[in-house]
C-alpha cells in the first residue's frame, strides 16, 4: 500500500520549481572554471596556521605579563611589610649605646648616699624603664644570655676565650653587652666571653 504523505517526485519542475536545466550548474563544469580553488584553500590553512601561531604567542606572553605583574605586587607587599618591621633599625641601633650607658651608671652608682643621689638614680632607672618600653613597642627584644648558657653564634660574640674550672668548654662565663633583635633579625649580638676549658 502507498504512504498517503509520500509524493511522488517526477522531474526537475517537481523539486525546484521555476528553475530550468539550463539555470543548473554542472559541478564538473564549476571546477574547472575555478582551478585554483586548492591554492587558495591552500593559502588559507596557511594563513589560519600563522594566525594561530600568533595567537598561541600572543597569549604566552599576556600570560608571562600577568606573572610578572603579580610577582610585582606580591614583592612590592612583602617590601612594604619589611619596610614597617625593619624600616627603623638604623635609628634603633644607633639607641643602643644610650641603653648601654644608662645601664653602666646604674651599676656603678653606689648603693649608699645623699637623697640627691638617689632621686638622680631613680631618674636613670625611670629613663632605662622607658628607653625599654619604647623598644618592646617597636619589637625590639633583649638578648641577655646568663653565665653557663650554651654560646649560640647565631646571637652571641665571642669576645674571649678563657679556661675556667668549673666551666665546659662553650659555656658563657662573661656577658660584657647584652645584643639586640629588631622582630626575628640581629641588631647587636650579646658580647659575651667564653670558656675554652679542655675536655677531662
Amino acid at each position: 500500500m502507498a504512504d498517503p504523505k509520500a509524493k511522488d517526485v517526477g522531474d526537475m519542475e517537481d523539486i525546484l520549481p521555476g528553475v530550468s536545466e539550463d539555470d543548473l550548474v554542472d559541478l564538473d563544469t564549476l571546477a574547472e572554471q575555478v582551478p585554483d580553488l586548492d591554492i587558495e584553500v591552500a593559502s588559507l590553512r596557511g594563513e589560519v596556521e600563522a594566525l594561530k601561531a600568533e595567537r598561541d604567542e600572543m597569549h604566552d606572553r599576556f600570560m608571562r605579563a600577568l606573572a610578572d605583574a603579580e610577582n610585582a605586587r606580591k614583592r612590592g607587599e612583602r617590601d612594604r611589610r619589611e619596610g614597617e618591621q625593619y624600616g627603623g633599625s638604623k635609628l634603633a641601633r644607633d639607641m643602643l649605646p644610650v641603653y648601654d650607658n644608662l645601664n653602666r651608671a646604674l651599676r656603678a652608682a653606689p648603693e649608699t648616699g645623699s637623697e640627691a643621689d638617689k632621686a638622680l638614680l631613680e631618674g636613670v632607672e625611670l629613663t632605662l624603664r622607658e628607653l625599654l618600653n619604647i623598644f618592646e613597642k617597636h619589637g625590639i627584644q633583649r638578648v641577655a644570655p646568663e653565665r653557663g648558657e650554651k654560646f649560640d653564634p647565631q646571637l652571641h660574640q665571642a669576645m674571649f676565650e678563657a679556661p675556667v674550672p668549673g666551666t665546659k668548654a662553650g659555656e658563657i662565663i662573661e656577658v660584657m653587652a647584652e645584643g639586640f633583635l629588631l622582630h626575628d633579625r640581629l641588631l647587636r649580638p650579646a658580647q659575651v666571653g667564653v670558656s675554652s676549658m679542655p675536655a677531662s
